[in-house]
């Protein structure tokens, strides 16, 4: 039965010591698998079961070479839609509980690691404490690298998250009663009581609609993004910054670092416009307003429960002048013995005062408290909760000043009135034609885009040398230029209302010259974010121009641009405004479409490097952005490798990245989850910054050519295939499901910038998921063997030389580790059959060769260069993951393409294009990194 089949998930282990510690999640996958089959026979009928474990059975078979995928595929034809659609949903959900089952298997483990006294790992913060107490760093050395420290991860709309609400609320469901089981010895009544909600939940899921009728709105996207934080950020972002500051100050006490929260979160859902029609004036406000409004209703609910806690009486417990007074504001609060109550309700009168002045509205948690004036700013808030924080630990209270108020007043310092920063972000090519609009309507200029670069710095600067606005009564722009000015007014009423930090950068996608970063200044000028100055005042601005450079040729050209921007004496009065601060986004997504995976990775390394060289040429202090997708070709995988692997000088304390995706899910959806990941991200930081973590030592520049080599060698084999083969557009978009991708309901973004088939105009999202669902993964690897094999040669020295980076060059180590990973879940059987969706013969054998070669070439350079064939070799979790994995996704795969065919040969039934966006889901939960 079905539970045998979801049994069968973990039968490999490389150790006998490895199967036993795995025999817990053997048990709970049996036991969700034995209730999905209940419930599928229930529902559907037993027939219906007998097809699921019918499919299973072949699949595995097929696995074991001990079927020919051509006969397991057969019992697919013809297969009425209805059925196939139970069979997706059955494997679907299959993968969504091991998912499941796996998150507490890890819990469960280092549970048990923590209780044998083990060490603990990489990636945490004890750890990495650990390794600064062992390298004896002095108060100057932290103060000079963590000087202005901040850690942002920003969650970004650009969800390949597929699942709704009620998905994640089952899960947790089921999470909870599995974790309340293995922490309490059940009765017989109470364990049938917990089986019977696990039931309860699976049947839920089983009736629920898993995929989307309407696409979603950026609305229905910006909720999603609040989700996280009563989710866990709420809980474990201050308790995490407390932590860091707490034992950064008792080690290097003089440094003075981390006196502002290091951890804080930022969201580009709703301020990011690349590409969306969708996203309007009225959207950032939303964005912005829904933000501010969480938060504050965070605080209020947290300061009706303190009320009801604080139940200290005067006459029991010390108070402070301090305290009287501020408990004396609510006179008409008649409990005298109990002033903390008193302070808190007029605290609550404030806070609810402030949100009825922001969103005109009443909340639940809030309080009339007569005399109570709003709270101009998150700074006086904390200074009243300061109060009766100290006047607690004066009295020895210190235990309850550190339960809930103590999470509170973490809070209020990380969160503000803002909730999160909203950055905004548009295209280069939008900024340049608002400019010329507003200029000619100005009379500035009549001809703005006819002017060369230097003639357009020259306009430009002069241009934010005043304060005069280029808009005025009776201006009639076109639509675009009316809405672009709309969305930098809206940004700026949402800095007037919750603070700077509610907007506090603005991105330019494809910025590749000063006056790009020039047009962007004009226009948060003319919102009035940013003040020319008058005489010697010098050019302020609340916002950062962060420029993005995302192509190759871009990145490679980056320094150059930041060193000339820096050059124009009103662009570095704005620098200087910020406390000499530039950031610089890094787009991944783009360079690896554009030249490929190695390719890629390395002019993102060799950018950084040179960015890092300007800034210290500059005096100013530079800040990474790294606009990182789930899987490995957006710039995936694990974070704290990756930070680990940037070159030195590119992190010192700070760093922003984005998360996305089905990721964002993985990270966030639990405290748990989110404390380990935002530890990942604090601890890599931290080492990055204060250690020497690359490792190349006298051997630096060799290695840098070496590399430089190897990534021009990759993007060669890379362009042979995607740029310069005849057809590979047509291949891509016929053995792909990338045109079905577009009508997923699973973001307000369309697929593509513009409407066009170059891959270039193509968003990275379904580019990478294309390859993905087809099981090629060629984002993710594609020219990397060819340039290895070519580089090497005969010359087994260079060889030897690669083996010895891989071994102690975390960029190096990383590049390898993750192609691994990527290959791992790829499978060219199966990708073949997608390749017979392409009827012309000749153009599919000359791409799929292409592809076959390139990837047999890679799988024996990884061996040759990391003295192992297999590719998981280092990581036996995943490998016996994805290992066992691989035969659910198989009718996954086949049913997906049955389900191509018949839609695109013209079959109407909406079931069969509801057909395939479901298989895109369940494939997109069992791979767990989609795109």
């Amino acid at each position: 039965m079905l539970e045998r089949m979801l049994d069968r998930m973990l039968t490999f282990d490389v150790t006998e010591e490895g199967r036993a510690a795995s025999e817990p999640l053997r048990e709970d996958i049996r036991l969700l698998g034995g209730i999905l089959g209940d419930v599928i026979a229930e529902q559907e009928g037993e027939d219906v079961l007998d097809l699921v474990e019918e499919a299973r059975t072949r699949a595995f078979a097929v696995r074991r070479q001990e079927e020919d995928r051509e006969d397991f595929a057969s019992i697919f034809d013809g297969l009425p839609t209805k059925r196939a659609m139970h069979v997706v949903r059955a494997f679907t959900l299959f993968a969504l509980l091991a998912n499941l089952a796996e998150d507490l298997h890890r819990e469960r483990r280092r549970v048990m690691h923590v209780r044998a006294g083990e060490p603990a790992p990489d990636g945490s913060l004890a750890a990495t404490f650990r390794k600064l107490d062992d390298a004896r760093l002095g108060d100057d050395e932290v103060r000079d690298a963590l000087t202005g420290a901040s850690v942002v991860p920003v969650i970004t709309a650009h969800p390949t998250e597929t699942r709704r609400r009620t998905v994640f609320q089952t899960q947790s469901r089921i999470k909870e009663v599995m974790r309340e089981r293995e922490r309490v010895t059940f009765t017989d009544a109470e364990e049938a009581a917990a089986l019977r909600e696990i039931r309860l939940q699976i049947l839920t899921l089983w009736h629920t609609a898993l995929v989307r009728l309407q696409r979603v709105r950026i609305t229905d996207e910006i909720e999603v993004g609040l989700r996280w934080f009563d989710a866990s950020l709420f809980e474990v972002m201050p308790k995490l910054n407390a932590q860091v500051r707490d034992e950064l100050r008792g080690r290097y006490p003089s440094a003075e670092v981390a006196n502002q929260p290091v951890l804080r979160p930022g969201s580009w859902i709703g301020g990011d416009r690349d590409g969306n029609p969708n996203v309007d004036a009225s959207v950032v406000a939303t964005a912005s307003g829904r933000a501010a409004q969480v938060a504050l209703q965070h605080y209020l609910t947290e300061l009706d429960a303190l009320e009801h806690e604080f139940s200290f009486s005067v006459r029991m417990t010390p108070t402070s002048p301090e305290l009287v007074a501020l408990a004396g504001n609510n006179a008409a609060d008649e409990r005298d013995d109990e002033p903390f109550r008193q302070a808190i309700r007029w605290i609550r009168g404030r806070l609810s005062a402030t949100h009825s002045e922001f969103f005109d509205d009443w909340f639940q948690a809030a309080v009339s408290v007569e005399g109570a004036p709003a709270y101009a700013t998150p700074e006086e808030l904390l200074a009243d909760l300061d109060v009766i924080d100290d006047t607690l630990r004066a009295g020895s209270g210190a235990l309850i000043a550190d339960d809930r108020l103590l999470g509170l007043r973490e809070a209020v310092r990380t969160f503000g009135f803002h909730l999160y920063g909203l950055d905004l972000r548009q295209n280069s090519d939008v900024h340049e034609t608002t400019i010329a609009e507003l200029f000619a309507w100005a009379g500035v200029h009549p001809d703005y885009l006819s002017l060369d670069e230097d003639a357009r710095v020259e306009l430009l600067t002069a241009e934010l040398a005043n304060r005069r606005p280029l808009v005025g009564p009776g201006a009639d722009f076109s639509e675009q230029t009316a809405k672009e000015l709309a969305i930098t007014a809206a940004a700026a009423q949402a800095v007037r209302t919750f603070g700077p930090e509610a907007v506090p950068n603005y991105v330019i996608s494809m910025c590749t010259s000063v006056s790009d970063m020039l047009e962007c200044a004009v226009l948060l000028k003319e919102a009035g974010l940013l003040d020319p100055g008058v005489g010697d005042e010098g050019a302020t601005s609340s916002v950062n121009i962060v420029p993005l450079f995302e192509t190759i040729e871009d990145l490679q050209v980056s320094a150059t641009t930041l060193r000339s921007a820096l050059a124009v004496p009103a662009y570095r009065q704005l620098v200087d405004s910020k406390g000499g601060l530039q950031e610089v986004m890094l787009g991944y997504s783009d360079s690896n479409k554009d030249g490929g995976y190695l390719a890629a990775n390395w002019a993102l390394y060799r950018a950084e490097l040179e960015l890092v060289e300007a800034a210290r040429e500059g005096d100013i202090r530079l800040r990474l952005f790294h606009g990182r997708g789930g899987t490995v070709g957006r710039g995936g995988g694990p974070s704290y490798w990756a930070i680990l692997a940037q070159p030195p000088g590119a992190v010192r304390g700070s760093l922003r990245l984005t998360e996305q995706g089905e990721i964002i899910a993985a990270k966030y959806a639990e405290p748990p989850l989110a404390t380990r990941n935002l530890e990942s991200l604090l601890a890599a930081t931290l080492e990055s910054s204060l250690l020497d973590v690359e490792g190349l030592g006298e051997e630096t520049a060799e290695a840098y050519a070496a590399l430089d080599e190897i990534a021009s060698l990759a993007r060669e084999a890379y362009a042979d295939l995607v740029h310069r083969t005849d057809g590979f557009v047509e291949y891509f978009t016929t053995a792909t499901p990338v045109g079905e991708i577009g009508a997923m309901n699973i973001g307000s973004r369309p697929a593509s910038r513009k409407q066009t088939k170059e891959i270039s105009d193509l968003r990275a999202i379904p580019w990478v998921m294309s390859w993905s669902l087809s099981r090629v993964m060629l984002p993710g690897w594609y020219g990397t063997g060819a340039a290895l094999e070519k580089w090497v040669g005969d010359d087994e020295q260079r060889l030897s030389q690669l083996r010895d980076w891989y071994e102690r060059w975390p960029f190096f180590q990383t590049v390898m580790s993750n192609l691994a990973q990527v290959m791992a879940k790829s499978d060219l059987g199966i990708a073949e059959r997608y390749s017979r969706l392409v009827e012309d013969e000749a153009l599919r054998e000359r791409v799929f060769g292409k592809i076959t070669d390139e990837h047999a070439r890679t799988l024996r350079m990884f061996a040759r260069v990391t003295g192992h064939e297999d590719l998981l070799w280092d990581n036996a979790a995943l490998k016996r993951s994805v290992f066992n994995r691989f035969p659910y996704l198989e009718p996954l795969n086949h049913l997906q393409i049955e389900l191509l065919r018949r839609y695109r040969s013209g079959d109407e039934d909406p079931q069969v294009q509801r057909g395939i966006l479901l298989t895109m889901n369940g494939l997109a939960t069992a791979l767990r990194n989609s795109g």
